[in-house]
């Protein structure tokens, strides 16, 4: 009876999230981005939930694979290369258009062998100071990409890369609307269709992860990194796989990113955008499935709602409050809130371990 109902609420769960982007463009587009980005932001916290979650690995320099990865699409499927460099433009003479075949597995690798750069010189270091390495590097890769126009304009600087490329794959194009049957799918909600497929597998590839022999190693390490190196653990192979395979992550949802946006910068990756998301993975609940995403949908999805809610409360006061500033205290005191209530998370996982209840005579 229990694997019935479990096996309708996953059906019934499957037809809401099949017919929600539907259901939001009767509303306005607006609300269907909302529900894409949700989406971008539950695949970067599932990705940093395998370093953080998993090997116990505290990186604040998350966001950087996320930035390598947007800027891989972006520079592949651009003007800015044929503009800046005559040659690669004479060698392109449709212009670089690279398919996401293509672009997808470059996207993610660059950001891996970034990942295992940035763990090969940290594994010696814990807590405090493993933090403080990866928000520098975080940094060193934002303020990179924002001084790379000179004296070769690669990154286009602060500017930005505009013109960037929609998906296009099985001669479908993301960026225009598609109507079947006489209903109309907006670009945006073709869009979510892909994200919810990708975020679909890498729950699937994370649960595996999890109870894989790789995953049970992840977490002696974070239990205890002497006792598992004692056990005969190669701690230092592990956590330079935690860090490139978190890293592809990011670097798949950032060429996801550029794509939907189609202009990307410096400024949307920025040292904000790696709390943001270490917040999700720890407002949810460290290294459970079902908490990551709850976090990630709350946080992405929480501030674009509350503007809704700041416009009216800033007219109660008479304008005396910015509705911005107003829109980040809420989101503060429901951080605040839910951690005072919930220090472990909203949906923590479960205690392992713990010794069978004894029945006293």
């Amino acid at each position: 009876m229990k694997q019935q109902q479990k096996i309708m609420g996953l059906a019934l769960a499957a037809v809401a999230l099949l017919v929600l982007p539907l259901l939001l463009q009767g509303f306005g587009n607006a609300w269907v981005r909302i529900a894409d980005m949700a989406l971008l932001y539950v695949l970067l916290a599932l990705g940093l939930n395998i370093v953080v979650g998993y090997a116990g690995l505290l990186d604040l320099g998350y966001v950087a694979f996320f930035a390598i990865g947007a800027y891989s699409y972006g520079l592949l499927n651009s003007p800015q290369l044929t503009d800046a460099f005559p040659a690669i433009a004479a060698s392109f003479a449709q212009g670089l258009h690279t398919p996401i075949w293509v672009v997808l597995p470059l996207a993610a690798g660059a950001a891996g062998i970034f990942g295992i750069l940035l763990g090969a010189p940290t594994l010696r270091l814990r807590g405090d100071y493993l933090a403080i390495v990866t928000l520098g590097f975080g940094e060193i890769i934002r303020v990179f990409l924002n001084n790379l126009d000179n004296p070769y304009n690669i990154t286009n600087g602060p500017k930005g890369i505009n013109q960037i490329d929609s998906l296009h794959f099985f001669g479908f194009d993301l960026g225009k609307k598609l109507v079947v049957g006489g209903i109309e799918f907006a670009s945006v909600s073709l869009y979510y269709y892909l994200f919810l497929a990708l975020v679909l597998f890498s729950v699937l590839l994370s649960h595996r992860l999890e109870h894989s022999r790789i995953g049970r190693a992840w977490m002696a390490i974070r239990e205890d990194e002497i006792a598992a190196k004692a056990m005969g653990i190669n701690t230092r192979n592990l956590k330079l796989t935690a860090f490139g395979m978190g890293a592809t992550f990011g670097g798949v949802s950032g060429a996801l990113f550029a794509s939907f946006q189609g202009f990307i910068s410096p400024e949307s990756f920025s040292l904000m955008e790696s709390v943001m998301i270490v917040a999700m993975v720890v407002l949810g609940g460290v290294g459970h499935l079902p908490g990551v995403i709850l976090g990630a949908v709350l946080l992405s999805a929480l501030p674009e709602v509350l503007r809704y809610v700041a416009g009216p409360l800033q007219g109660m006061t008479g304008g005396r409050l910015d509705a911005s500033i107003l829109r980040q205290l809420l989101i503060a005191l429901a951080m605040v809130s839910v951690m005072l209530i919930r220090p472990r998370g909203l949906w923590p996982t479960p205690e392992h371990g713990k010794s069978l209840p004894t029945n006293k005579a």
